[in-house]
């Protein structure tokens, strides 16, 4: 069998956050091929279950780059939390930026303020609602995901180069989206999860189909047997891919399960 996984934001659903009836059929279809589907994403495990109720998903799922691997049900196959002191002294260098600061942990999603301008959309992708706390001290020896905000990518970028002079090595530190900075466990990043979830199957690295859009995704790019990207992908992400489909907005998933996978059988 071959597994194809699929990234959620940017990649599987729209710009509304939604799954689309074309792409949902083309899922279909490929399944019914007698191919194997499953997702991987930086979200929290309740912002893919209800994509695994449209999907009905009754696979092994990745949360949080990986990080997190469960089925439908809830029940959780592996977890692993961020370092304690990656996670404190990632936040000590963020402390005088103008970052928003999200922790995900005990699966929930604490936040310093639920007025940011991508609060809204993370409502949808959590599923969830914001806690709003003053200080994350009492989690950070069971956070899933640290998340920074900010709209100016410099920021982001010089924080994450921070971050990364000071932790190298000991965490995930890769920008799921232009204007988020996450940090996850060592072992929580795609390329580690998308080898949990073929084990998981019984599916062979080499006989595996990524698709994705965001730097996050160039770890599981890495290791995939083949590799396929957004149209709305950076150019360095397009770069890695064998193949480019069409953007998020455009049903980019079901042309590539038409055009590149199922196209390609014939």
């Amino acid at each position: 069998m071959t597994l194809v996984i699929s990234d959620v934001d940017g990649t599987l659903v729209d710009k509304e956050k939604r799954l689309t009836p074309g792409t949902l059929q083309a899922v279909q279809r490929l399944q019914a091929a007698g191919f194997g589907f499953t997702i991987i994403s930086a979200r929290p495990m309740s912002g893919l279950a209800p994509l695994a109720e449209e999907l009905s998903l009754d696979v092994p799922m990745g949360a949080f780059n990986g990080g997190l691997v469960f089925r439908r049900g809830g029940e959780i196959l592996c977890r692993h939390f961020v370092d304690e002191a990656v996670a404190r002294g990632a936040l000590a260098l963020a402390q005088n930026e103008p970052v928003d600061i999200w922790v995900f942990a005990d699966d929930q999603w604490f936040a310093t303020s639920d007025t940011g301008s991508h609060v809204p959309s993370e409502r949808r992708a959590s599923n969830q609602e914001p806690r709003i706390c003053s200080g994350f001290s009492n989690l950070l020896d069971r956070a899933d995901k640290i998340t920074f905000v900010c709209d100016e990518p410099a920021v982001l970028d010089a924080l994450r180069d921070r971050i990364v002079a000071a932790h190298d090595g000991a965490a995930t530190i890769v920008k799921s989206q232009t204007y988020y900075l996450d940090i996850t466990a060592t072992t929580a990043n795609k390329g580690e999860g998308i080898a949990r979830l073929a084990d998981a199957l019984g599916v062979r690295l080499d006989r595996t189909i990524a698709i994705g859009d965001q730097a996050n995704d160039l770890a599981m790019f890495e290791r995939a047997g083949r590799a396929i990207a957004m149209d709305n992908a950076p150019d360095d992400v397009k770069a890695q891919a064998a193949d480019v489909t069409l953007a998020n907005d455009a049903d980019g998933v079901a042309h590539a399960i038409d055009k590149f996978i199922l196209g390609r059988m014939m």
